[in-house]
């Protein structure tokens, strides 16, 4: 039996593009078991877009919107979200 390895990968939107060198889809070879960890491993990338999405205390943005799996997360809750495998992250101002 194959083993396919985990993947997070990241949509990033609007001006936030200006920060990952205009990369819009960013694919991490990473098993983060929440969206705190998973953010970790693209802030590793591109570091400049961490303070464009989280407030100096590491909260998300008021104008920043999370997404995982196409699913909206409350905003105090999203960086603790859970993740399961492979995981789709939008990151949208």
């Amino acid at each position: 039996m194959l083993a396919f390895p985990e993947m997070i990968t990241f949509q990033i939107t609007g001006h936030l593009t200006d920060f990952t060198g205009g990369d819009a889809e960013i694919k991490v070879d990473a098993q983060p078991a929440t969206v705190r960890e998973a953010l970790n491993e693209l802030w590793n990338r591109h570091g400049g877009l961490r303070d464009r999405v989280l407030t100096e205390q590491g909260e998300v943005r008021q104008h920043v919107n999370i997404f995982v799996n196409s699913s909206v997360v409350r905003r105090d809750e999203v960086l603790d979200a859970s993740l399961d495998g492979t995981a789709d992250i939008c990151i949208m101002p």
